[in-house]
């Protein structure tokens, strides 16, 4: 079993691998990534303890992260953003806004979240969203900190991700925190949650994912 963890030198904190992909959320293959080709990523080169156990120093994987959600954000087009913010709209219109090219690309995160429903003849739920809500989800999925609302509107307040008030994350929260207290690894969480709350696991690893940004290991 490989133990996620984290060590303190001094007044500074250290990651393993492990460590670093749980803190980021990344895949473990996609942190020896960064790490492999450092020189253009810019990740910051590891130091080893006096057992030789390798480490990256957390202040210098934050900066890094922060730097490459950035850039990340950078080359995303931009969603659509007109029209007005409470009009309730449909898949098709959700996908228009979101610059997807069908319905069938909606994350889970909208589909799951419906501000009204509508059950069809044939049995089939017709889900509709507020514009404003498809802009917040889909400024969530790419690090975005929209208002929510177009110039010259006003409205209330937005939530701070998309799964704010949905009390499976609490859930989420507690199997991070569980996996971490009995030095397990990500690995497997996403299908455990998913069987817990009886959500696809791509659901469940989308609240893993808000999970790790709301409770991350501590600094």
């Amino acid at each position: 079993m490989t133990i996620v963890a984290r060590r303190r030198f001094g007044r500074r904190v250290a990651l393993d691998r492990d460590g670093v992909a749980t803190y980021t959320g990344a895949a473990r293959s996609t942190v020896n990534h960064w790490h492999r080709h450092r020189h253009t990523t810019g990740f910051p080169a590891a130091f080893t303890d006096e057992t030789g156990r390798e480490w990256f120093w957390l202040d210098d994987v934050r900066t890094f992260h922060t730097a490459h959600r950035a850039a990340k954000l950078a080359v995303l087009t931009e969603i659509d953003r007109s029209g007005d913010p409470w009009e309730l709209v449909g898949s098709g219109t959700a996908a228009k806004i979101m610059r997807y090219s069908s319905y069938r690309n909606l994350p889970d995160e909208l589909l799951d979240c419906p501000d009204a429903t509508e059950e069809l003849p044939s049995g089939r739920v017709r889900r509709r969203w507020h514009r404003r809500t498809v802009w917040a989800i889909a400024d969530a999925r790419t690090g975005r900190q929209s208002t929510g609302r177009t110039p010259g509107t006003t409205t209330g307040p937005r939530k701070a991700h998309p799964y704010a008030d949905d009390p499976r994350l609490a859930t989420a929260i507690a199997l991070l925190d569980a996996a971490r207290a009995e030095g397990r690894d990500s690995r497997g969480l996403g299908v455990e949650l998913a069987t817990r709350l009886g959500v696809t696991e791509r659901t469940a690893q989308r609240l893993l994912a808000v999970a790790r940004e709301v409770d991350p290991i501590a600094g």
